[in-house]
């Protein structure tokens, strides 16, 4: 083991218990406001968001990292609720290891100890939870393997930083596909299956284990047809194309696609489509929104290549599953790396590195799901460029609307955000300024025309997309007037049969329509 834990002194440990409490509380009302971080002060920017309390690195038990002299970075965040009593717990990732805190709003914030990592410090974790049991991989990480933790282990424990524990087992994989270091982990507990992304094994894809026995996993298929996976989101769908209604859908982030994969046969996992889009950088993570429609989905370095100018949240189109595309992409006001992302309910819960949690409310407008931004908290007020500092990710699935997020360098916040419906502020998103109506016909041989209706007078580029998201022309590129109605004329004589993309630039939107090109 390359680290130790030093112990706090024992009045530092009864001050620690009191952070959380509702006595600590601050509530952030409107865009402007700030509040005190209750450790030391700091002023986080924040609007529609209550800051329930913030516990240090050190003070979880943190190392100290002996290159910086400062504690290991934060990285992941996941959370439990104990179905025995009721009690929350964040599960804290860190360079070192993870670290276990009692969030139960009673009792405040209680830190209870650390599970090391099986090998070496790294700065990538990631962490899920089923059947109370967590499961943690860590990327870089040489032979780590996924560590299995018992979290009843934790119920009724006074707060102490310097427990250590071990991991109750830890899989390893097979001979033929083991698994060493791995990037992520995502578990659908509708089915009790992990998928191990990002692994050497199974070429980097998906490395399905079947976790009924939490403690002994049993390795069940592969798909690797698609190479290298960040990150994957897997569900029982339930969304509007009955093709696939009760499979178990995995949607891939593979770098520079995103792929929709059924893997309700582990032994043969299909790949149902993949999906590009424009100014793709890295195609990072996404989750399912209601009713699984639609996917939101981030890219991790659009805005630090210069492809976009500001924080970019997708919204890809699921209604079929064989041929999904972009529908919208929502801009955010900071120029910061977007990050982990999370749908609960109507929420999109953002951790958006420099520009901390974001949250977007899906309002449910129109043929798009409208986005409104509804509420933040800052956790990185010295700057919102774009970059890897601040927020790495938020558990958002407490309920009550209780949110943890993990910092990098000011470790763990426990929010309160923002309940029913918030319409003070109007979406910036797929809906406002402009009006996109379907092409016809769709699918066209010949021709196909599109109507653009603007809502505002507005600068306005038109641009056609192959399914690689590369671009073969600009259909418009102009002012237009309020109320005035674009006709867009496609002429595919010159296209190959296919899928193509029309996306539409204006100043307030952006929104995208497919077109198929056939025979």
């Amino acid at each position: 083991m390359l680290w130790s834990i030093r112990p706090l002194p024992l009045l530092l440990l009864a001050g620690l218990v009191a952070l959380g409490s509702a006595a600590d509380a601050q509530e952030c009302e409107g865009g402007g406001d700030v509040v005190a971080d209750p450790v030391d002060g700091t002023l986080y920017p924040c609007e529609n968001i209550t800051l329930l309390g913030r516990l240090p690195l050190a003070d979880m038990g943190v190392p100290t990292n002996p290159s910086t002299n400062l504690p290991y970075r934060g990285n992941d965040i996941w959370g439990w609720t104990d179905p025995q009593d009721g009690r929350e717990y964040a599960l804290v990732g860190n360079k070192s290891g993870v670290y276990f805190v009692e969030v139960s709003e009673t009792d405040g914030l209680r830190p209870l100890g650390a599970l090391p990592t099986e090998t070496v410090a790294t700065t990538w974790r990631d962490i899920k939870v089923y059947q109370n049991h967590a499961f943690a991989v860590a990327d870089g990480a040489g032979e780590h393997g996924m560590q299995v933790f018992d979290l009843t282990r934790l119920r009724g424990l006074e707060a102490d930083p310097t427990r250590v524990y071990s991991a109750d087992a830890v899989y390893r994989g097979t001979v033929s596909e083991p698994v060493a270091s791995a990037h992520n982990v995502a578990i659908n507990e509708d089915t009790g299956f992990a998928y191990i992304v990002g692994a050497g094994s199974c070429a980097g894809g998906f490395h399905m284990v079947d976790l009924q026995n939490p403690l002994a996993p049993t390795f069940v298929g592969c798909f690797a047809a698609d190479g290298y996976t960040h990150d994957v989101h897997c569900v029982t769908y339930a969304g509007p194309d009955a093709d696939y209604s009760g499979h178990e859908i995995c949607v891939g982030s593979n770098d520079d696609v995103t792929v929709i994969v059924d893997v309700t046969d582990k032994a043969n996992p299909l790949l149902i489509s993949r999906v590009f889009y424009p100014n793709t950088g890295y195609a990072h993570q996404g989750w399912f929104g209601p009713r699984h429609r639609y996917f939101y989905a981030d890219d991790e370095s659009d805005e630090l290549q210069g492809l976009v100018a500001n924080t970019r949240t997708l919204q890809f189109d699921f209604a079929d599953l064989d041929a999904p595309f972009l529908a919208s992409e929502f801009f955010h006001e900071t120029e910061a790396t977007d990050h982990n992302l999370y749908v609960d309910g109507d929420f999109i819960y953002l951790a958006n590195n420099a520009s901390g949690l974001r949250i977007i409310q899906i309002l449910g407008m129109g043929p798009t799901d409208a986005l409104a931004a509804t509420a933040y908290l800052d956790t990185y007020p010295e700057g919102d460029a774009a970059g890897f500092e601040g927020a790495w990710s938020s558990y958002p699935f407490f309920g009550e609307d209780k949110v943890v997020v993990s910092d990098r360098t000011r470790g763990l916040f426990v929010v309160q955000g923002p309940n029913g419906t918030l319409t003070a502020n109007e979406p910036t998103g797929p809906v406002g300024a402009f009006v996109l109506d379907v092409p016809a016909p769709n699918p066209f041989r010949s021709q196909t025309r599109l109507t653009l209706t603007a809502e505002a007078t507005q600068y306005v580029r038109v641009v056609l997309y192959d399914a690689l998201g590369r671009q073969l022309g600009v259909l418009h590129e102009g002012a237009v007037s309020a109320q005035d109605r674009l006709i867009l004329d496609v002429d595919g004589r010159a296209l190959a049969p296919g899928v193509y993309l029309v996306r539409v630039e204006g100043e307030q939107r952006v929104a995208s329509q497919r077109l198929v090109r056939v025979r």
